[in-house]
Parts: structure tokens; C-alpha cells; sequence
């Protein structure tokens, strides 16, 4: 099953684009399901007809699925909720700012990402399309199963024993119930499902397009979300230059207008060299319905397959040499001030502006120290020597 995610910043018509997309999709053969994550779903809008919680048909071969994040939620967040919530009535806090403390910021969000799971279990479909949230919120939900695979591993297994045992004691002792296994049982099913979305979105058949307008701001995110999304281990397959103005004759001011996108364009060739850049001009009128997404997105894509993964270099990969390996994790657009770098025992811990990724280390590379790092041509290249072989280790730092 192959899927494909859309994102960007916030109006630059990834919905649209998604939409199209998936409408090439289905008018090519494929069954076809385009699924928004998005709260503002407006993939309804972008084919003017209504559309709800389960997937819909629209067209031959083509559904839409906007999914009820709060059900969801509701689902996989019920349990776990609950505890919250008695521990913050003991607390005497207000029932209702206690349900707004329980709700974690993007959750459903993330939430609505497990619908993918369903949907890649049930073997209906040949094409996915993911309509997601904007840039930022993407990114965060993105991040999260690894992060919370880091709890899981480490904290969680010594605190569940841990609880088990004392319970009785703890509770009196702190005055509040302490979780039960339905509670731990709830979260340990919620990060196994988050890992296999994680699986799922870092497969081989799962690539992500950004969509941008020729804008020097949104160029600026876009840039930063490629950088993010290399260091998750998430292969971005291209990008999509959305409502391009015409070239031609024009009046003045549009004349200057078709100048400065020029020039942010010429920006984006040089900024995503390497990923394929497809161009969407503006329409004549808004892309509304079937007809007009299709031919949205034939003039977009052209004679060339938009569904086919491009050949792209790997975000993570281990090469081995002489007296270690070397670890090399795409980083485009980034400086050596840039990362930060630190060794937690078998985790390597990298360090990017706000995010921050713990890669836990293979076991044939756990056994060596780092023998040093350096950021060249978009990747950051970390050097691993053997712990005994002390003139390998010279020769690799």
C-alpha cells in the first residue's frame, strides 16, 4: 500500500493539492482512500460534497475519510483519562478544568493517525492519501511514537513493577489511587499502535510532499520542516509550488508579483535539489469538485507518475570502515552550530533547534565510543571506533 503525505504551512492549499492528487489516484485505477487528519478538514470543501467520520465514496475508486479526532481519542484515551481524572477530583480540582488538564495539546491530532493502522490492516486500498495537519502540528505528532518509545523501554517496565508492588502503600501514603493494570494496559496499546503507524510512515512505500506558496516566509518553514522531518527518519519525496502566478503578458502590478516569485522559485530549485519541484499555476477559478481537481492535477503532474516513490537517499544510514562505522542521518540545510550532539549509554542523542531525537544505537555500534562528527554536504556524519582498538579510533577521529 503505497501512502503519501501532504503538509505545510497553514493556506497554502495542501488540502487542495491532496485532494487532486488522490483524484489522479483513483481516475488511474488504484482504490483510493484520502483520510485529513486536519481539524480544519476541508478536504469536504475541496470536493463540495459532504463527508463524515467512516470513508465515503466521492467518485469510482475514490473515498474520503475526515476522521472524528474526538472519538478517537475517546477510544484510545478513555481509560487512561479516567485515572487523570480521579486523581485530580481527589485533588479537589474543578471537574470541568479537569477534563481540560487531561486533554494532552495535539493528542487528537495524533490520535487521528491511528485511523492510517486501521486502514493499512484492512487491505482495501492501494493508495492512501494523508491530508495533514499544518507544518508544525505535524511535526510534533510525527515525533511522538518515538519519543514515547523511549518511556516505554526504559521508565515504563521498572514503574509499572514498581506500582504493583506498593500500591497499597503508595496510595495511602500519597493520598491518591495509584494506576491499575487497565491504565498501563491502555498505554502499552497505545504506543504499540503509535509504533506500527511509525512503521508504517518510515516504510518503504511512505513518502511525505510539502506543499508551499512562492513565498519567502513559507519557503523558510518549508526548509525548516525538511530539515525536522530528515531527523525522524521520514522521506520527503518532493515538493509542490502552489499558486504560481502565470508568466506572460500582465499589468504592473502583477507584473512584480510574477518578478518576486521568480525569484523565490529559482530559491526552491536551489533549496530542494535533489527532490522533484512540480509547479501549480493559478486556476482561472477556485478548484472545486472532481472536474477541477483533476485537472489541478494534471497540470500539475504532467505526463510524469506522482505516485511512485523517487529514488532518494536514505535518512538514516550505517557505513561500515576499517576501524568502526560511521552513522550518517540527513540533515539538510543545517551547520555544525546547528546540532548538538551527546552519548546517553546506547542512545545517541541529536539535538536540532526545538527537536530532539534519541536513537538508540545497534548493538554492533553500542560496543564503540564516538570518535567524532561533523556536519558535511546536508548529513550529519558521527564516527564510531572501537573501544579496544585505540589506533583505529586515531584514525578514524
Amino acid at each position: 500500500m503505497r501512502i503519501l503525505l501532504f503538509t505545510g504551512k497553514g493556506g497554502v492549499g495542501k488540502s487542495t493539492v491532496a485532494a487532486a492528487t488522490a483524484t489522479l489516484a483513483a481516475r488511474s485505477g488504484l482504490r483510493t482512500l484520502v483520510l485529513s487528519t486536519d481539524a480544519a478538514h476541508s478536504l469536504a470543501d475541496a470536493f463540495g460534497t459532504t463527508v463524515g467520520a467512516e470513508p465515503v465514496p466521492v467518485a469510482p475508486r475514490l473515498f474520503v475519510h475526515q476522521v472524528d479526532a474526538q472519538l478517537r481519542f475517546e477510544q484510545s484515551w478513555a481509560e487512561i483519562q479516567r485515572y487523570l481524572l480521579s486523581v485530580l477530583e481527589i485533588a479537589g480540582v474543578d471537574p470541568v478544568a479537569a477534563e481540560e488538564l487531561t486533554v494532552l495539546p495535539g493528542a487528537e491530532e495524533v490520535l487521528a493517525l491511528l485511523e492510517l493502522r486501521l486502514h493499512a490492516l484492512s487491505d482495501e486500498w492501494d493508495f492512501v492519501v494523508v491530508d495533514c495537519a499544518p507544518t508544525a502540528e505535524t511535526l510534533r505528532l510525527l515525533a511522538l511514537p518515538e519519543a514515547l518509545g523511549w518511556y516505554m523501554t526504559r521508565v515504563f517496565p521498572v514503574e509499572r513493577r514498581m506500582v504493583r508492588a506498593l500500591r497499597p502503600v503508595l496510595s495511602r501514603a500519597v493520598g491518591v489511587p495509584m494506576p491499575d493494570d487497565g491504565v498501563f494496559g491502555a498505554v502499552e496499546r497505545l504506543h504499540a499502535e503509535l509504533d506500527e503507524v511509525r512503521a508504517l510512515l518510515t516504510g518503504p512505500e511512505a513518502s511525505v510532499r510539502l506543499v508551499l506558496t512562492p513565498e519567502q516566509v513559507v519557503l523558510a518553514e518549508a526548509r525548516r520542516s525538511y530539515t525536522t522531518l530528515s531527523l525522524f527518519g521520514y522521506r520527503v519525496d518532493g515538493v509542490v509550488a502552489n499558486r504560481v502566478f502565470p508568466s506572460g503578458d500582465a499589468d504592473p502590478w502583477r507584473a512584480r508579483w510574477v518578478a518576486a516569485q521568480d525569484d523565490v522559485l529559482a530559491q526552491v530549485e536551489d533549496s530542494f535539489a535533489g527532490l522533484r519541484v512540480w509547479r501549480s499555476e493559478y486556476r482561472p477559478s477556485e478548484p472545486v469538485g472532481l472536474e477541477a481537481l483533476g485537472e489541478l492535477a494534471s497540470h500539475l503532474y504532467g505526463d510524469g507518475d506522482p505516485l511512485v516513490v523517487p529514488p532518494a537517499r536514505e535518512p538514516l544510514r550505517i557505513t561500515r570502515t576499517t576501524g568502526g562505522a560511521v552513522l550518517h542521518l540527513r540533515l539538510p540545510f543545517v551547520v555544525r552550530g546547528d546540532v548538538d550532539l551527546a552519548r546517553d549509554g546506547d542512545d545517541l542523542v541529536v539535538t536540532v533547534a526545538p527537536y530532539r531525537r534519541l536513537l538508540t544505537l545497534p548493538a554492533g555500534l553500542a560496543r564503540h565510543r564516538v570518535a567524532g562528527a561533523r556536519v558535511e554536504d546536508g548529513e550529519l556524519r558521527v564516527r564510531f571506533a572501537a573501544r579496544t582498538d585505540q589506533r583505529a579510533a586515531q584514525e578514524e577521529a
